[in-house]
């Protein structure tokens, strides 16, 4: 029980830790990029003036997606990458 409880606070602590960690993604060649957490949660986008073209607002809305999905999954990989140094590499269902 103490084992399960030490581990616990282990990854508490870890979760914590990424969380503070970010990730960068682009889209569009760095026209659009997107910096997220650990946490998953989206800091900043940043769009360069040239990509902003009124006539093709669609493009744009693709570049975002593309940006924020990379971003996500950045985030989810290296919580997960953290998450299997600290477990050993065994899955614990529930946790990620």
């Amino acid at each position: 029980m103490k084992q399960a409880q030490q581990m616990q606070a282990r990854m508490a602590k870890m979760q914590e830790e990424v969380g503070k960690r970010t990730v960068e993604a682009s889209a569009g060649g760095g026209m659009v990029k997107v910096l997220a957490n650990g946490k998953q949660e989206i800091l900043a986008l940043t769009l360069e003036p040239e990509v902003v073209d009124p006539d093709d607002i669609e493009m744009l809305q693709d570049l975002i997606l593309a940006a924020v999905n990379e971003a996500m999954r950045k985030a989810q990989a290296m919580m997960t990458e953290e998450m299997s140094k600290l477990t050993g590499g065994l899955k614990i269902p529930g946790m990620m």
